[in-house]
């Protein structure tokens, strides 16, 4: 009869012997599905949940859900050194209420503040369009010099959506700024659309946004004429706006009802701050049978901090389809 210290030995001896083939076939499986998956490239932002303290955060700290399927993580590298580029747009509704013009020296302000390496562009957005007041430059007293009062009446942007998914279609990328943002300064109404959820058009400006990698944030400023002061299209404008920041990665600074806000500092320095906190993230993406966005989760088992990122990405189609 064996003794149990040899019985003990034998019985951890069998597990090891079972769980090296099975680790071996899970590295395997791993990297099947890196080389047959499409690689995907997403801007993250990480939210200290108290204070203001990021905590050191590794590529192995990173989980990537798309779907109900674990994805391989590839890339996780701070924005910064030579990944600091960021191209940032600066889009105004131009048919925002005078209340705007008490936040002008605000966002001046903000864009003098922003990293050298920063490229800034300053547009209004107009009958579905965006005329650039002043396109992508690093000299950013050119790009506060060339902000100026909105037009200030009803109708110059019937759907702020239109003009944010036609100034992205126009948008190309570029390898030297791998972030691309924009902040919409807008009631969010859309006159095109009478109020509720779903509303096609802010899901086509998401879904173009999601496609392209770029991370929308907002803030709410009154509009001009009667829908600036109906309180129901108001309600349902800000919403429309917490939606677009929130399904792309960005943020949505004002949820506070149908008045101005008393500034933006707040919402802008806050801005600046998350903006110095970002990541690139890298991961195999599983093809599907037809190329369509697919829902992604990413998230980190550390505790401290919260990852805000796009919740879909534009997936290609399998090749064996």
């Amino acid at each position: 009869m064996q003794s149990p210290v040899k019985l003990i030995a034998g019985i951890c001896l069998l597990m090891a012997a079972f769980s090296i083939p099975h680790f071996a076939s899970a590295q395997q499986a791993q990297q099947k599905d890196a080389a047959a998956g499409a690689p995907v490239q997403m801007v993250v932002s990480v939210e200290p949940k108290h204070g203001n303290e990021i905590p050191a955060i590794t590529q192995p700290d990173v989980i990537v859900d798309q779907g109900h399927d674990r994805r391989p993580v590839t890339g996780w590298a701070p924005a910064t050194g030579n990944r600091a580029g960021l191209a940032l747009a600066i889009l105004i509704d131009d048919s925002a209420g005078i209340s705007f013009g008490s936040q002008m020296e605000d966002v001046r302000a903000f864009i003098g503040e922003q990293a050298s390496t920063t490229l800034i562009a300053l547009g209004y957005m107009q009958n579905g369009t965006v005329h650039l007041a002043q396109d992508f430059t690093p000299d950013h007293a050119a790009a506060a010099k060339a902000l100026r009062l909105p037009q200030g009446f009803a109708g110059a942007e019937a759907s702020p959506y239109f003009s944010l998914t036609d100034f992205i279609k126009k948008w190309p990328s570029n390898p030297s700024t791998p972030r691309r943002e924009v902040l919409m300064i807008t009631d969010g109404i859309d006159a095109y659309y009478g109020g509720g959820y779903p509303d096609p058009y802010v899901d086509e400006a998401v879904k173009n946004a999601q496609c392209a990698g770029v991370v929308v944030f907002s803030i709410y400023t009154p509009g001009a004429g009667h829908l600036g002061h109906s309180y129901w299209r108001i309600n349902w404008g800000q919403n429309y706006l917490f939606q677009l920041s929130e399904e792309t990665g960005g943020e949505s600074y004002y949820f506070l009802g149908p008045q101005a806000p008393v500034s933006f500092e707040p919402y802008l320095s806050q801005m600046t701050r998350q903006l110095s906190d970002q990541f690139l993230l890298t991961f195999v993406a599983k093809p599907q049978k037809k190329a369509e966005t697919e829902p992604v989760k990413v998230s980190t088992e550390i505790r401290s901090v919260d990852l805000l990122a796009q919740d879909k990405v534009c997936v290609p189609a399998s090749p064996e389809n």
